[in-house]
Order: C-alpha cells, then structure tokens, then sequence
C-alpha cells in the first residue's frame, strides 16, 4: 500500500505539466468562482491519505469527469484532500454551481466512510506536512478573518473559506436531527466540520477531568533517583570548576574584617548562655509597677476579697444580730437576694468558736472566681453627665419674652376658635363657635364691637396692609369681607373707595367662587363683600401686600385650594390636582412662594414659574398648623401627634428639630415678626414660648431655646389652646381657648 501510495505521489507531477500545455489552447478562463473546501468531518488524525492512493483520489477529485452526478459525493469528500488536486482544478472550480456550495455547508454522507479509514496515523504517513489539505502553511488565521479565502495554492490561486450560509434555526435543526452534532468540532486551520472519533472524545473527558492524555500513563510508577547513592564513573556534568570556587573572596574578606572590628570596638555583644532555672513570677500579685504583670498594658489584676466586717466578728455588736422575725425572713430568702451569706452568732471567748461549715466552699468559689471569671479591661471615658447635655444659654440672657398673663378677654360664650391681630397692634379680632366676630381694644381688653355672622367661625384674618382696613372671616362655605371702621377714619374710607371702585366686567368670567356685594342691611354692620364658595372654608390666610388671599376649602379634589384678587374680584384654583387633604396654606413673605400643608407632608410651590419647588417631610402624623419665619427661610409645624417640627429650607428636606414639648396635639403655631420667638399652643392648656434665633451666617444653624411654658387656659371637652399669635410690635403673645376667653401674655 504504501508502495502504491509513493507511486501515486511521484505520478501526479506528470499530470500537471500536461494539464498546464493544454490551459493555452482552451479559452481565456473567466475570474474563478472560490473552490469550495469539503465538508466532511475527516479528522487531523487520518493521515494524509487515508488509505485511498493518490491515482485513486484524482478519480474522485473530478479530475477526469468534473460534471458526473454519481461522484458528487465522492468529490466532495476527496477532490480537496490533496494540495495537487486542488491546484489543477481549473475547470472544476468553475463548473461547481451554487447548489454545491450550499451542499458543502451539510454534513456529507461519507463521515461513516472517513471514521472508518481512521487508523494509526504514523502507520502509512510518509510526509512531513502536518495536514497536506491545508497548503496555506502556519500562518495565523485571525489575518484571513476579513477576507474570503484563507490562503493560496501552488499557482497562487486562492483557496476559498466554505460558504457558511447556515442561521442559528439551520443549528438548531441540525442539532435536533443529527445525533453526532455534539461531537462535532470546526477545523479553524481548513474551515472544516470534523467528527470526533471516541478516542478523541474519550481524550477530551480525560483532560476535562483533569487526568493524563495518554492511558497507559502511570503517576505513580516507582521514582528512580537521578542522584543515588552509588559512586558514579563518570561525572553528571563536565563543566570545568569556576575560578571562584578555589580563590578567596575579597567581599566576604571585606565584612568578616568589619564583624572583627566591631567586636572589639564593643558594638557588637556576644550572645550570653541562657540561664536554664525556670522564672516564676505571682499571677495574682499585687500591681507593682516593676513587676513583670505590672508592666504589661492590658493586665486586669485579679478581684480581691471583701474586708470582713463587723457582722463577720464572734462577738458583733448588738444592733448586727439578727432578731426571730429577721432570721425567719432570711431564710425564707433565695441564697441569691440574701444581703449576708451566713447568720451573725455571738460567742463567749475565741475557743467556743466552731469550725467554719462553709471554708471548703468558699475557698472552691474564690478559686473559680481566679481562673474562670473572665476579665476585661474597659476603656472607660471619664465623662460628667453635665457635659453631655448641649450648652444653652440662660433665659434671662434672651429676654424680652412673654412671662405672665396679662389681660383676659371675656365675653363669648363658646370656644374661640382664631385670632387676628391690626397691623398696627391696636385691635383684635377674634371668631367664635357662638356665631360672632368680637373686635378688642388690645390694651384695655374691652370688646369695642360684635358682629353677629350666623355661623361657626373657622378662621380669621386681618388684613396686613396699613393702608387697608378689612378683616376676613371664614364662616360655613364663605368668606366674609368686613371693615370694621377701627381707627383711623380715612384708612375706613379709602377701603370703602377701593371696594366701591370696581367695575364689573360685561361678560363676567366663569370662577370657582361668587362675589357677592352685601345688602344694606350688612353694610350697616360692617360687611362688605361675600365670597361663596359651595363648601366649608377651614382657613383664610393673605398675602403680605394684601391684595390677594388664599382660602382652603373642606373638600376632595385639586379644588381645596383657591386664590382670590381683591383688586380685581378674580378667584382661581391654581393646582390641577390633589396631594392629600389640605390642613393649611401660607404665603412666603418675600418671594412667589405658596406653602401648602398636607396631612404627612409640606410643599413648596413657585407661583410665577407653577412648578414645585420642595417637599418637606415632617415625619409625623397629620400636620395641623404652619408657620413661616418672617425672614422666608425656615418653616414650623406643629401636629395633632405633640410635635412640633422646624425646617431649614436651604439645609434640607428633613426636619432640622423636632420638639416634643407638648404632651397632647398642637393645634397653632406662630412666629414674632420681628422677635426671634415662636409659640405653641396645644390640646394641654400651654403655650410654649421659644427662643429661635437665625442668623445671617448660612454656616451657623438656627438656636432653638424653649425659655417659658405659658398657663391659663381652662381645658374644656378635651380641648386646651385653639390658637396663638404675636403682637407686631411687642413681645406680646395672644392666645384663644376653648373656655371662651382670649388670653395676652406679657
């Protein structure tokens, strides 16, 4: 066979040089389609051959008849095994058609056929080539991966990559349909699909599970020393010996004469015998500072003995002896609870005295106590209580603030509900459940006049501009606009001009509320406009110009809140939906801001831009009241769970403090205009005055000092303070209760 096989190999030669005289003869040849690389999983293993001859293998490579159906399939798994074939193949490359290049991505029929002739591949392999398929020589392949073809053959033609038309669903299928897909590898050398033979796959699973390649391998054969004992004839190695081997080294002369020199200068000591007698030194000895515990930075010296005292004497004095009852009471004691461990006796003289029936034990626990009790050193701070609690300044360093009770505003029958202060501190409003609005002359105390309204009053509110003398109260589903003809007779007059100037537009505008002028019969008690709204108003607030006020309505939806021009008679609702129940609404002072206060949380609205600014989060359960410092920048609330919350707007989201003070729901809170104080007053009959300070400093955060807690109020149906407010002027605080009286502190 071999024989053969050499023959074959020197016959093809003379093939070529006649296929080559006749290539001018024939037509010029056109640009040749890529000659397709067979398929057919033949393995590296198969040698070169593969037991077929190469005069055979020119038969099947289509040499002779590159057009013959019957071989297609022989072709395919031949034509391209030998180099040579695949050079002269002129003709039969280009007579492959598309169908072939299609058939090429299948797997051929012959895998059996190939499996088959895989024999030894040493046993008739003559060549040195390591796979004569493969002409493109050791070259990387990653140079060929943006090219077509992976090489060139003899006569420079170049061999082409086999089409791979073939999609992921084509995978899939074929992994479904043929039962050796999963021992299916690519050749990256020829572009191949090679079946493994069970002894490569069985090769695989042994270098998977981490054992030797060949079978017959054995790890643990015998070791035969390179180096035996055995004198050896010759020498392992016959290099000559270094030079340095026999000749003195300086370096080493150089530190051995250092070491001399420095013991005899004394630097360097030589080692003393060590003492072999055994060092004890007393575990439990006293801390001595020379001592060898004494020394050590985390010794806990061991827990002494109590001194025994007087009860422990065989003659104690009278008073350590135990009477009947006692001496039954303490053994009627768990051993635990007992104050002694042993019942005080007296005796005669020294020589009566027994035996002790508990030495035995006492010395057994005294020795437990040494070798078990765990010890451990605390680092304990040397702290005073004192210094932890934060230094506060003393109220009688932040006066002036209100102390006492100064007047009491009697006259309405039910609880006050709100209060409302003049601009110029002069007068007081105050709306009562008794269907009435009281006006107080704030020094005197005395009710200047009562303005009967037919309802409940919810909320009043003065309005803050000098030049306008009008008071809005919010009763049942409106809001009442009056002038209570106070003070000044020409700040009366011109609001009666202001209002009386407007002139109703032709087509009146649709508006979530009414504007109603009042009749002659309201004029003549001060009434001057209504304002209906359809549902319970809770609140009425203004703005710091006065020309607008904002009313909260007792209601679901985006409605709850709404905006009222007074200039203009213009009501809007300026949300187009709801966050919560509405508790309260304020004004900032200074800036287009609007604060809304729902149930858990607090939101700041930009007017002019109409977007959300913030949302504070109070952390407590249903805000109640709200408040704003006349400087914009920090914000109170109290709510119905005792707490009363501040917020730094430019800190954060998160409450700065929270006071719990108060020991029932706050109902009102309120900042001085122009005194760092703020009050609380709540469900207990107390209001709190506080001292907050703000600077102008943005590094140093507020001072909250609570410097007085205010009494007065009688509780009535579990109702205590309704509401709190301060004189503009004064260090004055104004509270409404529910026992019907207004109380001022001064």
């Amino acid at each position: 066979m071999a024989g053969s096989q050499g023959a074959g190999r020197t016959a093809a030669p003379s093939v070529r040089p006649e296929k080559r005289r006749s290539e001018p003869e024939m037509e010029p040849e056109p640009e040749p389609e890529p000659p397709l690389l067979c398929t057919s999983p033949l393995s590296h293993s198969t040698g070169s051959d593969s037991g077929v001859s190469d005069s055979e293998e020119s038969v099947f490579s289509g040499l002779e008849d590159s057009g013959s159906d019957g071989s297609e399939d022989d072709d395919e798994g031949d034509e391209e095994g030998e180099a040579g074939a695949l050079d002269d193949e002129g003709h039969s490359g280009m007579e492959k058609t598309t169908e072939e290049q299609v058939q090429a991505s299948t797997p051929c029929p012959r895998t059996e056929m190939a499996s088959a002739w895989i024999g030894d591949e040493y046993a008739e392999d003559s060549s040195d080539e390591e796979d004569i398929r493969n002409t493109v020589g050791n070259v990387p392949l990653e140079w060929y991966d943006d090219f077509p073809h992976v090489g060139y053959d003899l006569d420079g033609r170049r061999i082409y990559k086999p089409l791979r038309t073939r999609d992921e669903l084509d995978q899939f299928l074929d992994k479904m349909d043929d039962p050796d897909y999963w021992r299916t590898v690519q050749d990256p050398m020829t572009g191949r699909d090679l079946r493994l033979t069970d002894e490569q796959v069985a090769l695989v699973r042994r270098l998977q599970s981490g054992q030797f390649g060949d079978v017959g391998f054995n790890p643990y054969e015998p070791a035969v020393d390179f180096f035996s004992g055995d004198v050896m004839i010759h020498p392992v190695t016959n290099r000559p010996a270094d030079k340095r081997s026999f000749i003195p080294s300086l370096v080493e002369k150089e530190k051995v004469s250092r070491m001399v020199h420095a013991i005899k200068m004394g630097w360097i000591q030589p080692r003393r015998p060590r003492d072999p007698t055994p060092s004890f030194y007393d575990l439990w000895a006293q801390e001595d500072p020379n001592a060898v515990l004494g020394r050590h930075k985390m010794h806990v010296p061991a827990p002494k003995l109590a001194l025994p005292g007087h009860a422990e004497s065989y003659n104690p004095p009278p008073e350590y002896l135990l009477s009947e009852e006692e001496r039954l009471a303490w053994e009627q004691q768990e051993p635990g609870e007992r104050k002694l461990s042993f019942l005080p006796r007296k005796f005669p003289s020294l020589r009566a005295v027994p035996a002790y029936g508990r030495f035995i034990q006492e010395r057994f626990e005294r020795c437990l106590d040494l070798y078990l009790c765990p010890r451990q050193r605390k680092m304990r701070v040397n702290v005073q209580p004192e210094d932890l609690i934060p230094k506060l300044p003393r109220p009688r360093d932040l006066q002036p603030f209100p102390t006492c009770q100064a007047l009491v505003y009697r006259g309405h029958s039910d609880l006050v509900r709100c209060l409302s202060v003049s601009p110029g501190g002069q007068w007081l409003v105050s709306g009562s459940d008794d269907g009435s609005l009281r006006l107080w002359e704030v020094a005197t105390a005395r009710c200047v006049r009562t303005v009967p309204v037919g309802g409940v009053v919810k909320s009043v509110a003065w309005n803050p501009s000098p030049a306008v003398c009008l008071v809005a109260a919010a009763v049942e589903d409106s809001v009442l606009l009056l002038n209570p003809a106070l003070g000044d007779r020409l700040v009366a007059g011109s609001t009666d001009q202001l209002l009386s100037a407007f002139v109703p537009p032709e087509e009146p505008p649709l508006q979530p509320a009414r504007w109603l002028e009042a009749s002659e019969e309201e004029r003549q008690a001060g009434l001057r406009l209504r304002i209906c709204h359809g549902k319970p108003v809770t609140q009425v607030t203004w703005h710091g110009r006065g020309d607008y006020l904002a009313v909260v309505l007792a209601t679901q939806g985006h409605t709850q809140v709404l905006i009222h021009q007074l200039s203009r008679r213009r009501s809007q609702s300026p949300f187009r939906r709801s966050h919560g129940q509405v508790q309260r609404v304020a004004f900032h002072p200074a800036r287009p801001f609007l604060l809304v206060a729902s149930q858990r949380s607090v939101r700041l609205y930009h007017l002019l831009r109409q977007e959300l600014t913030k949302k504070l989060m109070p952390n407590c359960k249903w805000v109640s009241s709200l408040a704003v410092h006349p400087a914009g920048d920090n914000v109170i609330c109290g709510s119905y769970d005792s707490k009363l919350v501040w917020f730094d707007l430019d800190l954060s989201t998160k409450p700065y403090r929270m006071l719990r003070h108060h020991k029932k729901a706050l109902r009102a809170v309120a900042f001085h205009p122009r005194y760092p104080l703020f009050a609380s007053g709540s469900d207990d009959g107390s209001v709190i005055v506080c001292h907050g300070m703000v600077y102008n400093d943005l590094l140093q955060n507020p001072l909250l000092v609570p410097v007085k807690v205010l009494k007065g109020h009688v509780l009535t149906r579990d109702l205590g303070v309704l509401d709190v407010i301060f004189h503009p002027t004064q260090p004055w605080v104004f509270s409404s209760g529910a026992d019907g009286t207004v109380r001022l502190f001064t």
